[in-house]
């Protein structure tokens, strides 16, 4: 995840919980990192909370693929298998659930899943030969694919509907006293989501391979299809109420979430709607 540090730098540390823990400490200006961390906190009782206040993604990002690449797939074939998933407690892995009893199976139940296995490790373990399927982000799943160690059979994202998945954060205090700071920022983020809004795959692709130099370019194409046929990436900076309910919604089916918080609470609009009226 994303954080934006006081020099202008940018670094990746891996995690909702690190990325807002950074944003917490003052050492960032800016976190990326889905809004259940923020969630959480706000819940925690602190009192300089993180607020949100521009949206990048819509859907969670998970794919899902079975070792079986002759499978005719349909939900009810996991009942009984064992899945490698994720992070207890993060949305890919309550996203994962949601889908799961969406089609009457039981996490945990009905199902084994493996959440012990760090992000970086769980690929190397599938194919390593744990677990049936495995819920994970692209391009890795593709390159599995191409190696013919499975398939792609479903879209976690599309399975759970549209939520407020990657959202730019920033404490209370400094959305109060330097908004200037974050308009900036917004207004470039929606350059780019417009850019690949009315861009393709391949354009798409042909942009990012610089960050990507070990994956092959058609994989990356394809990853990019991927992304664009669910709708992740929408055209627009401007938080979904209607996504961010529908969150959590998703955490409180998890467990993790007793008590709704209002969205006027954690999220902030009007900086990205500005920028949106901006440009029109």
């Amino acid at each position: 995840m994303l954080a934006m540090y006081q020099s202008r730098q940018i670094t990746a540390p891996w995690g909702a919980d690190k990325g807002a823990a950074a944003l917490i400490s003052g050492s960032v200006d800016v976190g990326f990192f889905g809004p259940e961390a923020t969630v959480y906190i706000y819940q925690q009782g602190a009192t300089d909370h993180l607020v949100g206040f521009a949206q990048l993604t819509a859907r969670d990002g998970s794919f899902f693929l079975t070792r079986n690449v002759d499978e005719e797939f349909e939900w009810e074939n996991v009942r009984g298998k064992t899945i490698v998933g994720a992070r207890i407690g993060g949305v890919p892995q309550m996203a994962l659930e949601w889908v799961l009893k969406q089609h009457g199976i039981e996490p945990f139940v009905d199902v084994e899943i493996i959440t012990s296995l760090a992000f970086e490790a769980a690929v190397g373990a599938f194919e390593a030969g744990v677990g049936d399927y495995i819920a994970q982000f692209e391009p890795a799943l593709s390159e599995i694919e191409a190696r013919g160690r499975g398939k792609i059979v479903a879209s976690i994202g599309a399975e759970a509907g549209p939520v407020s998945y990657t959202v730019y954060h920033a404490r209370k205090s400094v959305l109060e006293e330097n908004p200037d700071l974050l308009v900036r920022f917004t207004r470039a983020i929606h350059q780019g989501q417009l850019w690949v809004f009315n861009h393709s795959a391949a354009e798409v692709a042909e942009v990012i391979a610089p960050f990507f130099p070990l994956i092959d370019h058609e994989i990356l194409v394809k990853s990019m299809g991927l992304y664009q046929a669910i709708d992740a990436w929408p055209p627009t900076p401007v938080i979904s109420e209607e996504h961010f309910m529908h969150l959590q919604e998703i955490m409180m089916e998890a467990g993790e979430l007793a008590e709704i918080v209002p969205f006027s609470v954690l999220m902030e609009n009007t900086m990205a709607q500005s920028v949106v009226e901006g440009v029109q």
